[in-house]
């Protein structure tokens, strides 16, 4: 990644400008292992920073609110027609502004206030739009939830799943995760559903560029209504959000006018665009390469932990990341681990974990993925050895000059795995 040019914001804001700078820098010079983070292609950038940002298109293509729309909406429907290809679907609204508003947009489109709707349990790798009472959306739908049979395998406990959903009747059942690194059993989430009547609806943020690229199950093979998703996360494209329906107009129509008017005003055109060019760089052949390699690092990644006995809650991944039980492994709380290892130019988030004794802001996990680094090309091999590196770092934590040494090698790393400005050659 080169220096972005800014040549009007650095002479007419200048404080602007350094900290850009200092993020690009920052990007540069560490290993992003957030898993909900990535590197966007140069393109899907000029996309997002394009002339589009000046218009209001309220509406949907060829029925909007102003005029003026001959470019917006080729725009628009480009990135439809590829989201459906991506996905395997006949409906797709790409004009949320992120993935919280998609979910709720979709809970109103699909149900009334009061209605249930079944979702993972945060402390077992659900989302807090799956109903955590600190969101307000938790105070107008009646959620209730489902958990985790075995912490140390991952496996969902589908007799209580459909237990609770005969029980509670649940307009939606919703299958989905923040974190956890396991693939869930998408047929039987249907079967649950169809057997009281429910919609199956998937929160596929974290893993949208794993189905794209064919590397994880599609939901919609197994039958799911719904899919919500972000667009950047292993997708890699710009921050943004997107609400799929697999085949059946009349839903796709409400959660339009749940989207607009129902929620938002004007789309942010100029991120559609850059949704639509991340798109297309997903249908692109080695996409499924990337999202492959992606499952291959963080499986090297989880091998390292296994070996060196740290707990991974649910045993281990099937996808881009890992909830690593570092208090209960190495006496080190998550945001001390999270803390240490920015030291050394390691980034990822400190995280509870299912039973979790301590604090949100002081949990005994931290959550790490591989997206970013295998987008910087790192393989099997080095992520591995990245691995070494974070468990090295916080036996020595109290150490300076050592975490020296480990903030050098990653600097090396950086230099010889370089941001890429563009993924594919054309």
């Amino acid at each position: 990644m080169s220096h972005q040019l800014l040549p009007f914001l650095e002479k007419n804001d200048t404080d602007i400008a350094k900290a850009i700078h200092g993020e690009e820098e920052r990007e540069e010079d560490g290993l992003e292992l957030i898993p909900s983070e990535n590197y966007v292609s140069r393109a899907v950038r000029e996309a997002n920073g394009s002339v589009l940002t000046n218009k209001y298109s309220e509406g949907y293509p060829h029925k909007r609110y102003y005029g003026g729309q001959t470019f917006t909406d080729i725009v628009e429907e480009i990135a439809m027609e590829r989201a459906c290809k991506l996905f395997n679907c006949k409906f797709a609204n790409v004009q949320p502004h992120s993935g919280a508003p998609a979910n709720i947009a979709t809970y109103f489109a699909l149900m009334q206030p009061g209605d249930t709707i079944l979702g993972m349990d945060l402390a077992h790798g659900g989302h807090l739009t799956h109903g955590h009472p600190v969101t307000y959306i938790s105070k107008i739908f009646n959620f209730v939830r489902y958990h985790m049979k075995n912490i140390e395998t991952g496996e969902i406990d589908y007799d209580e799943l459909r237990e609770v959903a005969k029980r509670e009747k649940p307009k939606v059942i919703l299958a989905g995760f923040s974190a956890y690194s396991r693939e869930l059993d998408y047929e039987k989430f249907v079967s649950i559903a169809r057997e009281v009547g429910a919609l199956a609806v998937a929160d596929m943020a974290h893993i949208a560029g794993l189905i794209a690229g064919r590397a994880v199950k599609n939901p919609f093979d197994a039958g799911f209504d719904v899919i919500l998703t972000t667009t950047h996360k292993t997708l890699r494209g710009p921050r943004g959000g997107m609400i799929l329906t697999r085949d059946n107009e009349e839903i796709a129509k409400k959660i339009n006018k749940s989207v607009f008017p129902g929620f938002q005003g004007g789309p942010h055109m100029h991120t559609i665009a850059a949704k639509a060019v991340a798109f297309g760089e997903a249908l692109h052949p080695e996409f499924k390469k990337y999202a492959t390699q992606i499952i291959k690092n963080a499986r090297a990644m989880a091998e390292v932990l296994k070996k060196r006995n740290v707990r991974m809650i649910g045993g281990g991944t099937d996808n881009h990341l890992i909830l690593a039980d570092v208090f209960g492994s190495m006496g080190v709380t998550g945001k001390e681990a999270q803390t240490v290892l920015d030291e050394v130019g390691i980034t990822l988030n400190m995280n509870m974990i299912a039973g979790d004794p301590r604090k949100p802001m002081d949990p005994s996990g931290i959550r790490f993925g591989t997206p970013a680094i295998t987008t910087r090309g790192f393989m099997e091999t080095d992520c591995a050895r990245v691995a070494e590196l974070m468990l090295d770092t916080l036996e020595h934590k109290d150490e300076t000059e050592f975490k020296k040494r480990v903030r050098e090698e990653i600097r090396d790393m950086c230099r010889t795995h370089p941001i890429p400005e563009e993924f594919f050659k054309s």
